[in-house]
């Protein structure tokens, strides 16, 4: 038997072979209350992130259990994804992944065995915003701009001004293809360095990689945009100077040609921007204490 589902999360998936998978360097407590979970779940979840690094275009995880567990499939693969998304040490990976793609597709089938056992396959197929090749050239290019830089004695700060001005200077708002939900570019890493045009999205996840990059530490944060007259969905940066957080929207800076959005505390900043809840949760707040000053420079 096969069903299929299909999801509009923002969760992705590709292809994998766990025999090469190295020991995972991250322990993830996976929920037990399904009727099946991966006892080598780390290895799994390490698997298909490094799937996703490589925008491999499928992943199939077989595995046989004694019982029916047809119906938990979805939310199994579901946390599966999620904590494959969630933030290392790499550069390419947490939100640089996780803002670039547009969920998933997934097939699983169940096979009976003579045993009285069953054959379980299932398959993730995702919509990555890029391909291989263009991250390869997203990666050449971030190591130029990075020598550019002659990072050498540059304190985190200066870094954060560098990558800042980097941007500012290069990158337009993608106004042609603002409205335009089916195309997708517009919101990569990609679009920004070699359109030199993105959305707020791109903006945030070239800041991500280049700060991630040059060992700053930096997230994409989103949620809604107020102004004088409407709201809209947007996405901007913090970024972590001695252990306290703040905020960057470069975006609205380029627009509005102006500087009033770098480095600001909460306390202007949350007046017309409000997080999504995940990001502005107390445990969140706890692992990124945020600055209520802007920083004076």
């Amino acid at each position: 038997m096969m069903r299929r589902h299909r999801t509009a999360a923002l969760l992705t998936a590709a292809a994998m072979l766990l025999s090469g998978c190295s020991a995972p360097k991250y322990h993830y407590d996976v929920r037990k209350d399904l009727s099946i979970y991966f006892g080598n779940a780390d290895s799994v979840i390490q698997a298909v992130r490094e799937a996703f690094v490589s925008r491999s275009p499928r992943v199939t995880v077989e595995y046989t259990s004694g019982g029916d567990n047809m119906d938990d499939i979805p939310a199994l693969m579901n946390e599966i994804v999620t904590f494959a998304m969630s933030e290392t040490d790499d550069p390419r990976e947490g939100d640089y992944l996780y803002h670039q793609y547009g969920g998933y597709e997934l097939e699983y089938s169940r096979t009976d065995l003579a045993d009285g056992r069953y054959s379980y396959s299932i398959t993730l197929i995702p919509e990555h915003y890029t391909t291989a090749e263009q991250e390869a050239q997203v990666t050449e290019r971030i190591g130029e701009i990075i020598r550019e830089f002659g990072t050498g004695g540059m304190t985190d700060y200066e870094k954060v001004r560098a990558v800042y001005d980097y941007i500012y200077e290069n990158v337009k708002y993608d106004r042609v293809h603002a409205k335009n939900e089916h195309y997708h570019l517009k919101t990569t890493a990609y679009a920004a360095l070699f359109h030199k045009t993105a959305v707020c999205q791109g903006y945030s996840v070239l800041m991500y990689r280049l700060l991630r990059e040059l060992g700053v530490d930096c997230r994409v944060i989103t949620g809604t945009a107020v102004g004088e007259n409407s709201s809209e969905y947007h996405a901007w940066n913090i970024v972590g100077l001695d252990g306290t957080y703040y905020n960057i929207d470069i975006t609205w800076d380029r627009q509005t040609e102006t500087h009033d959005y770098f480095l600001r505390g909460d306390a202007s900043f949350s007046a017309d921007h409000i997080r999504d809840e995940e990001y502005s949760a107390a445990g969140f707040y706890e692992k990124y204490p945020m600055s209520e000053t802007d920083m004076i420079i």
